[in-house]
């Protein structure tokens, strides 16, 4: 219902913006292990692992999710973990969204549990250190996958005619990618005209991609990342729709779980950072 979504969107955020600008970095590390734990037992869920075990699950993930924080890995991070990420995204996503939901259920679910918690670990660490590199940069990751999302929508809605992938997710259209990639082009113009009249604690990932990249480099990267926000809400739907499941879990009233709303972030948040690091 319309005031559950209401409610829970104002809660999420009330939550969500003072961890964010906090002065120090546990509220927010806190906040998004509580999160990523919750995720990964939706995961586990979604691929048949039962109560107590899919619980005991989540928990691993996040004691996992402790463990890099206590070791210094969100301040200076593995880079080689962005490029696995980057490798488990861009080869895995395509092999699944080409198979299509009739072969998840046949793969290995050991290999299914692993890639799933491996990249929920992997985009907590990407986030936690993104909030270490300034308030600027790590609201500009999110916008990127918010805008890129919400242009989609409106663009696919107005001009979409083919199918992105019908076995999966009817309602998206190939229109609606390049119309997601406009969006975030637009916020990009935008976002570094606004870096250029206001003081920031930090560049934002738009600025840093194209002082890293260059211009068309930098756009191509931009266009790179709001397309596998497409994968990850994909793959995601994918998994849903082999498990039988409309939304991941009832965590969240009116929004279905956790996974249902980080979907589209969890591919960004390292490929950005391995995409920095070129």
């Amino acid at each position: 219902m319309l005031w559950q979504r209401i409610v829970t969107a104002v809660v999420l955020l009330a939550l969500l913006v003072p961890a964010l600008f906090a002065p120090l970095d546990w509220p927010f590390n806190l906040l998004t292990l509580l999160l990523i734990g919750a995720a990964g037992w939706e995961w586990a869920r979604l691929n048949q692992i039962r109560m107590p075990a899919s619980l005991g699950m989540g928990l691993a993930l996040a004691l996992a999710c402790a463990a890099a924080l206590a070791a210094g890995w969100s301040l200076k991070p593995p880079a080689a973990a962005w490029w696995l990420a980057t490798a488990v995204w861009v080869v895995g996503g395509a092999l699944a969204l080409r198979s299509g939901p009739s072969l998840w259920p046949h793969l290995p679910r050991l290999a299914r549990l692993g890639l799933g918690l491996a990249a929920l670990w992997a985009a907590w660490l990407a986030m936690s250190h993104a909030r270490s590199l300034g308030i600027n940069f790590i609201l500009s990751v999110f916008c990127l996958v918010w805008v890129a999302d919400i242009a989609a929508y409106f663009g696919g809605r107005r001009f979409g005619k083919r199918k992105l992938a019908p076995s999966i997710s009817p309602g998206k259209s190939w229109e609606g990618v390049y119309s997601g990639m406009a969006g975030v082009f637009v916020l990009t113009l935008a976002w570094r005209a606004m870096e250029s009249h206001f003081h920031t604690d930090s560049l934002s990932l738009f600025g840093q991609l194209l002082a890293h990249l260059g211009l068309l480099g930098g756009l191509a990267a931009l266009a790179f990342l709001a397309g596998m926000s497409v994968v990850g809400d994909l793959v995601e739907s994918l998994v849903k729709r082999a498990a039988g499941a409309k939304d991941s879990s009832r965590l969240l009233p009116g929004h279905g779980g956790v996974l249902d709303r980080i979907d589209a972030l969890l591919p960004v948040f390292p490929l950005s950072l391995a995409l920095l690091n070129l």
